[in-house]
């Protein structure tokens, strides 16, 4: 296991070819800061360039996961004399660049939830590829509430829960339970309170033994295609496909299935 070199509000370690990034604000509710949003714009970046790393999980210290934007820096802009437009713009910008940054990154990332996770924290679970929730954790986006309908966190829960789901959760603003979260399909698993990390290794241990190559490439697929209409969708994905038979790994995957041996990957 290594260590990299810590930031205040968000620490990095690898085991083995995972890394795992913990957002370390616990004394904020690991709000999504102008810093923490740059430090982990920063650190989605190495990773997405460094080939020694096979997937992400990223989780989060104390008893909530992320409660959202930093309100507090938000409203203090408000004394700005365009009543803070300009710097909303470019904190939301900032987020919705890190979030979309998350699904374009080659390697899969899996939430490890315990706690809350609500507004703009609920959108950074769902922006992950894959979600673990602790039996306490709870899900919510309680814009409507206070009068500030959860657009930006609105566009990743619609793409990952039914319209119904996701409209539930967004005008209601109820917290969602983890059992709900999993009925939802917001989150892939449900485990005993503490246990999300480990239960994300053993999920990331299990893509990191497969061809970085082919993860890449299905995860890059998966999301183009599923903005396709349903023949652009099949097109594309039988040209991506080709090239991945075309691929050494694939070539080397498909000889050692039928000689009945490991294979063993390049990454090519």
């Amino acid at each position: 296991m290594t260590m990299q070199s810590p930031s205040p509000v968000l620490a990095r370690r690898n085991d083995g070819a995972v890394a795992i990034l913990t957002l370390s604000r616990p004394q904020s509710r690991n709000t999504l800061s102008e810093a923490l949003l740059a430090a982990l714009t920063a650190e989605l970046l190495a990773i997405g360039d460094d080939k020694n790393v096979r997937a992400v999980i990223l989780n989060a210290e104390g008893p909530v996961f992320c409660a959202g934007h930093d309100m507090k820096e938000m409203t203090a802009r408000r004394a700005d004399a365009d009543r803070g437009r300009a710097y909303f713009a470019d904190i939301l910008g900032q987020c919705a660049r890190m979030m979309q940054l998350m699904v374009s990154l080659p390697q899969p990332v899996i939430a490890a939830v315990e706690g809350v996770a609500t507004a703009a924290g609920c959108q950074l679970a769902a922006s992950c590829d894959l979600a673990v929730a602790g039996a306490e954790a709870r899900f919510c986006t309680p814009g409507v509430h206070i009068g500030l309908f959860c657009s930006t966190p609105m566009v990743a829960l619609s793409r990952n829960l039914s319209n119904k789901h996701a409209m539930e959760m967004l005008l209601l603003g109820d917290m969602a339970d983890a059992a709900t979260a999993h009925r939802f399909g917001l989150v892939n698993r449900v485990t005993a309170a503490g246990g999300t990390t480990a239960e994300a290794m053993a999920m990331a241990r299990i893509i990191a033994g497969k061809s970085p190559l082919t993860v890449k490439t299905g995860k890059q697929a998966f999301y183009r295609q599923r903005e396709m209409a349903l023949e652009e969708a099949y097109i594309y994905a039988s040209r991506v496909m080709v090239e991945n038979m075309l691929a050494r790994d694939a070539e080397e995957g498909i000889g050692a299935f039928i000689g009945k041996r490991d294979p063993v990957w390049e990454g090519r």
